[in-house]
């Protein structure tokens, strides 16, 4: 039997060995935490606290800005110290709530906001989805209950749970898998009851044999629910490509997985879901991967929102030695750190930390036509090409020749024996594209 996958794609080091087999330890936060109010796609949280009020874990300490928005909530008690200005880890200064952890983590009364999920209608649960300022936690942030809200529900038929964690070094989720499968069960079975036509996956790579059998016998009396093994192969998580290898269904960048009939959603996204129906508690913390041959301890943290990178360094034991460099994410789709002293947030996955920089260490040179980027490129474009057109400002020919099917994977990029850096030239232009069609 073929084995679920797409065309194209690459076979990296995933380094999922040196974390996998670390169980979730509780990073304990500092004395300063802080919450910046963009931390998800669209507009930023407005704040609703002051210099010198007091909060509770779980209090929401500022709402959402507009629709495509999220509230945000303390993920510790304290006193607010300032509203201003701070570096986030992309390295832009954002509006921030600064909070004074009390270390006491008094918490507001979450079983007050509980709920009843036979007794609780469509617009219930998108409501308590909302309020707990959930957002995709696989990285893009764009605001879930936007996302549950198709305009037309009925016409779902495949709800994906995002279960590949393809990005090597990697196993927040496999963790999660392992130790709370019943969480995510139950937030897909919520998720699923907003569309009462959908099937229920959960995709896996086959690379996690243990989560596969765990999940299957968790749905053996679902009838609506199966586990579907992916091939192992980056990127099998990309939502296009995910879409494709379970339902053999294609999307374009000009079009959202709700127009073939699906949704997909991340695996602490659905756990998240879950705690916010079932729990009443707000999304305040997320798994947090710390690994790489510079990390003393690797292994994998529960990290309460608004806690500083280095603190959370500090739980793995530090560097062992100086790394050449520390990535927000992983080595395909994360971005060089300039400093841990900023904070983490709802969208933070992983610190990478490497003892050698291998990409910075080789000098770009001139395409030699070899066509490795066109074989491993999973949205079947030219990346050598697109990636002239970027470097020239040739804005016609880029649209012209689908760069904006682009999925910024970095494939391209990684087996140019030239090494052009062709994911970033590319990247830069779609930005570009993307801000004038907003204007």
């Amino acid at each position: 039997m073929a084995k679920l996958t797409f065309v194209g794609g690459i076979h990296p080091y995933d380094g999922k060995d040196i974390s996998k087999d670390k169980p979730i330890q509780d990073v304990v936060p500092g004395e300063i935490l802080v919450y910046p109010l963009s931390q998800h796609i669209g507009a930023p949280a407005k704040a609703i606290v002051a210099k010198g009020d007091k909060v509770l874990v779980g209090q929401k300490i500022a709402e959402s800005g507009g629709f495509v928005s999220a509230p945000i909530h303390a993920s510790v008690s304290g006193t607010v110290k300032a509203v201003e200005p701070r570096r986030v880890a992309t390295g832009d200064m954002v509006m921030s709530i600064i909070v004074q952890n009390d270390g006491q983590y008094d918490e507001v009364d979450f079983l007050s906001h509980q709920g009843n999920l036979d007794r609780m209608s469509r617009e219930e649960i998108l409501e308590a989805i909302r309020e707990a300022g959930i957002v995709g936690m696989g990285g893009a942030g764009f605001p879930t209950h936007v996302k549950l809200s198709p305009k037309e529900p009925e016409k779902i038929e495949y709800v994906i749970a995002n279960c590949a964690e393809c990005e090597p070094y990697l196993t927040s989720d496999y963790r999660r898998m392992l130790e709370e499968p019943e969480k995510l069960v139950g937030g897909l079975k919520i998720i699923m009851k907003l569309f009462p036509n959908a099937q229920g996956i959960l995709a896996v790579e086959d690379n996690k044999p243990d989560c596969i059998s765990r999940l299957r016998n968790l749905t053996e009396e679902e009838r609506k629910i199966s586990v579907k093994a992916l091939k192992t192969k980056y990127p099998q998580g990309g939502e296009r490509q995910l879409i494709y290898a379970v339902t053999d269904r294609k999307i374009n960048s000009t079009m959202l997985p709700a127009d073939v009939g699906c949704v997909v959603n991340n695996v602490d996204t659905i756990v998240a879901v879950y705690r916010a129906v079932m729990e009443g508690r707000p999304l305040m913390e997320r798994i947090v991967t710390v690994t790489g041959n510079a990390v003393a301890n690797p292994a994998n943290f529960r990290v309460r929102t608004g806690t500083l990178y280095s603190e959370i360094l500090d739980a793995a034991g530090g560097f062992q030695g100086k790394p050449e460099k520390v990535i927000c994410g992983g080595p395909m789709m994360g971005f060089a750190m300039f400093g841990l002293e900023v904070p983490s947030t709802k969208t933070a996955t992983a610190l990478l930390a490497l003892t050698k920089d291998e990409v910075s260490a080789m000098e770009p040179g001139p395409c030699i036509n070899c066509g490795r980027c066109v074989e491993v490129c999973p949205g079947r474009i030219i990346p050598s090409r697109l990636a002239d057109y970027a470097e020239h400002f040739d804005e016609e020919a880029f649209v012209k020749n689908y760069g904006m099917e682009c999925c910024e994977c970095g494939c391209c990029s990684y087996v140019c024996p030239a090494k052009r850096p062709l994911t970033q030239q590319i990247k830069s232009m779609r930005k570009l594209q993307l801000a004038k069609r907003k204007k």
